[in-house]
């Protein structure tokens, strides 16, 4: 775990919170500048929904690797330095994955790919620890307008793909451009985060206390991860396809399908701003079965709809349903600070194994039964997450 202060004046949680916020923006819109493209690169490497679905995979692999051993590498170097190191790397990741498509070399976007995923799984523990920190200390819920900055980020990535692809810009230049904005930013803002002090590596034979391995033995930091597991799911998914589901399976172009993917990063960045009051006033457990009844509803809409409208409209109501799953799983993990950074470590791991590993699996069924229909598959792990949503009840006050 992270050893912190424990106070801070009103000026450094003003600070820290608007330096999360603005890491938390930046993290959107890296992933936006990718997911709304991903027709584009389909089209540039020539290659089919599941060829897609395993280059998405090797994003997966990437984060999935350095999901379990985020909780540690925070604790020896902090949340600041740890969203410098994951901004670098994905930034480096990003004008590998550029220079591969200028190639069109498909291993190289892999590899390229593989690392960019390390760098965003690393980057998401940290920020999520540094965020729930700054919600501990002001005493109300914040994480999910921490989460609204990477809708926003990403909407805003949306935007910018779904512009470029209409001029004709290349994707290998814009991405170029968005690894240039993120190795600059991710090395500045993270400057204003919470003073944290790192743990040194304990002496051999000593005890470790409750760390990593501690937290994969709780049964309600494992029960809180399938609820993220499922919930984030529909999220991924949506990030992922839901461009490429307009494309294929409404006849859309690529600068609308991008469009249809912003209307539903939108609706999620609309929700995350103002969803923290209906936490407070109705708790987390209400709040995350509304939203999961939400999103399997747009879901449904998304994928029977038969024109681009009714299509959109599915779109919002699965965005609104998407928006507080993944950051109320996170406040619920780190409700007891001192395990914050090993139980937010280990519910983003089992999260993102739906979040990451989902989405490709997406793409293997799709090759055999179109994109937009394979979508159905989530309404599962959408209603697994409804009835477990009670292990997120926050804890008893010590």
């Amino acid at each position: 775990m992270t050893s912190i202060p424990q106070t801070a004046s009103a000026a450094q949680l003003k600070a820290a919170a608007a330096a999360t916020f603005l890491v938390f923006g930046i993290n959107g819109l890296v992933f936006a500048s990718w997911a709304a493209r991903i027709p584009a690169v389909t089209e540039i490497l020539h290659i089919t929904s599941g060829q897609m679905g395993t280059l998405l995979l090797c994003v997966a692999i990437g984060s999935l690797i350095a999901l379990p051993t985020a909780g540690l590498v925070v604790g020896r170097i902090g949340t600041a330095n740890a969203v410098r190191a994951a901004g670098l790397v994905a930034a480096a990741a990003g004008v590998g994955v550029a220079l591969s498509l200028l190639a069109a070399s498909v291993p190289g976007t892999a590899i390229a790919l593989f690392f960019f995923g390390i760098g965003i799984g690393l980057w998401d523990v940290s920020q999520n620890i540094e965020g729930a920190d700054v919600e501990h200390r002001l005493g109300r819920t914040i994480m999910p307008q921490f989460h609204a900055a990477f809708s926003g980020g990403a909407f805003v990535g949306a935007l910018i793909g779904a512009g470029l692809s209409n001029l004709g810009v290349g994707l290998p230049a814009h991405l170029l451009v968005i690894a240039v904005v993120v190795a600059v930013l991710t090395t500045v803002a993270p400057r204003y985060f919470l003073p944290h002090h790192p743990t040194p590596a304990p002496a051999a034979g000593a005890a470790t206390g409750p760390r990593q391995g501690s937290a994969w033995r709780d049964g309600r930091t494992l029960l809180i991860g399938v609820v993220v597991l499922g919930a984030t799911l529909t999220e991924g998914a949506g990030n992922d396809w839901i461009a490429k589901a307009a494309v294929d399976g409404l006849g859309a172009s690529q600068s609308t399908g991008a469009l249809l993917f912003a209307a539903f990063v939108l609706a999620m960045t609309a929700m995350r701003l103002f969803g923290g009051r209906a936490i407070d006033a109705y708790g987390r457990v209400v709040v995350l079965r509304a939203s999961m009844a939400a999103a399997a509803a747009g879901l449904g809409l998304f994928v029977l709809a038969g024109n681009i409208w009714l299509a959109t409209a599915g779109a919002v109501l699965w965005g609104v349903g998407a928006a507080l799953a993944f950051p109320m799983g996170m406040s619920a993990a780190a409700d007891d600070p001192k395990h914050a950074a090993a139980r937010v470590s280990v519910v983003s791991t089992v999260g993102y194994v739906a979040f990451l590993a989902g989405p490709p699996l997406l793409g293997y069924l799709g090759d055999g039964t179109g994109i937009r229909l394979a979508l159905l598959v989530i309404g599962v792990p959408i209603l697994g997450a409804l009835l477990l949503a009670g292990a997120a009840k926050p804890l008893p006050a010590r």
